[in-house]
């Protein structure tokens, strides 16, 4: 306990905490956001799901588009800047379609450009995010500062899930909508006051975008370890992507009970993220890629158990399990690049972290479907687990990410 309270000792620092409160108004924002607007559009006059599909898809496309650029942004400029502007562009974004909503004025091609400007917004707020961090956490604090960063998002996540349905349900899609759009706001007027001073941001000489992109490739593809990962992550986010946004809800619909069962997973998972906080707070491997590489194993786990019939309760446990690996991988990963690769380009790197981790999810999703009408939705879940283990094993064979060690923490001098 006296471990934990010292961690949370972090939080004395103001700029640490500006960034902590921000990003969790933020997270809170963006977990009201897609059952506000799916809710919002679905319940518009004429509209169907091919409307929510065009509105999702507009927002998606630029964020794939544009996370290069995002990256190349937030390491030319200060990065709560970029942030600030970020989360400011995704309030109007969201302000726009609550208004929209609210007045009945609702043609597809303005929603959709509504929901454009929203993914340019993510594509500069996640590299600017990864990138910050050293900036206002103490190296030697960097796994703790991360883990109750991932504490804050988690918890919102959570909070926001339910949240986000009750305040459709009492007021409407359009007043939700406006709700994320203020939380938005609020966030962005946090990373105003958050101050840096002059001398943490590396001054360069002026270069093109396109010679930043191809120092940020150079910084990208000579660590081993980042791009074997990555490589691994395209292929197990389009596992989990069909897993997690079809088969598992078609087979919740056809013989677990529907929506409450899947809603027991997804909560199970939830659950599991905000443990795996606390376990991210306490583990310190000397191989951390290794020991967050493993961690991915167990995350096939849920869907062996809902492709061989086990029972609900055991799946429910599977998807707790997956959620505190993931969480423990995902601090051990953020921590590891912020120490390994050179802060002025940490946010590039970042980016063509994001970039490849998520390039194959759309692939999952659309090949999910036809692949269950083929196979079965059992046998299909059952090969998004094996994805993963091959995936995993494959990456393992790596010598950068079997041997990365981090560094020996030095005894403070007396």
């Amino acid at each position: 306990m006296r471990s934990y309270l010292g961690d949370l000792g972090l939080l004395r620092d103001r700029r640490f905490s500006l960034l902590l409160a921000a990003r969790t108004i933020s997270v809170l924002g963006a977990a009201f956001a897609p059952v506000a607007l799916a809710f919002g559009i679905l319940g518009l006059p004429g509209a169907d799901a091919t409307t929510l599909s065009v509105v999702l898809t507009a927002e998606a496309l630029p964020m794939v588009l544009f996370m290069l650029f995002g990256g190349v942004i937030a390491d030319r400029m200060p990065r709560h800047r970029v942030m600030m502007v970020g989360e400011w562009v995704n309030a109007l974004a969201f302000f726009a379609l609550g208004a929209m909503m609210l007045s009945g004025w609702t043609p597809l091609l303005a929603m959709a450009v509504a929901a454009a400007f929203s993914g340019v917004a993510m594509s500069v707020l996640y590299p600017a995010l990864t990138g910050i961090i050293p900036e206002v956490v103490p190296a030697d604090r960097l796994q703790t500062g991360n883990a109750l960063l991932g504490l804050g998002a988690n918890v919102s996540r959570v909070a926001g899930a339910v949240l986000g349905g009750g305040t459709v349900v009492l007021v409407g899609g359009g007043w939700a909508l406006a709700v994320s759009g203020g939380m938005f706001a609020l966030a962005g007027l946090l990373l105003a006051v958050l101050r840096l001073t002059p001398g943490e941001r590396p001054a360069g000489e002026p270069t093109s975008v396109l010679s930043d992109l191809r120092e940020g490739w150079r910084e990208f593809s000579s660590r081993q370890w980042i791009w074997v990962v990555v490589a691994q992550f395209s292929v197990l986010v389009a596992a989990l992507q069909a897993g997690h946004g079809v088969l598992g809800p078609l087979l919740a619909k056809e013989s677990l009970g529907g929506a409450a069962a899947w809603s027991a997973f997804l909560a199970g998972e939830a659950v599991g993220t905000i443990v795996g906080v606390f376990v991210s707070l306490r583990v310190r491997p000397r191989r951390p890629i290794l020991v967050g590489t493993l961690l991915c194993l167990p995350s096939a786990l849920p869907y062996f158990l809902l492709g061989s019939g086990a029972p609900l309760w055991a799946s429910v446990a599977g998807s707790f399990l997956l959620g505190i690996c993931f969480d423990v991988f995902g601090v051990l990963w953020q921590t590891t690049m912020q120490r390994e690769v050179p802060a002025e380009s940490l946010s590039r790197v970042s980016s063509y972290d994001a970039l490849g981790s998520l390039m194959f999810g759309p692939l999952g999703l659309m090949l999910a479907g036809p692949v269950a009408a083929l196979v079965g939705v059992e046998a299909a879940l059952i090969g998004c687990g094996v994805l993963i283990v091959l995936s995993t094993c494959a990456a393992l064979l790596s010598p950068g990410v079997r041997n990365l060690r981090a560094p020996v923490p030095q005894p403070a001098s007396g």
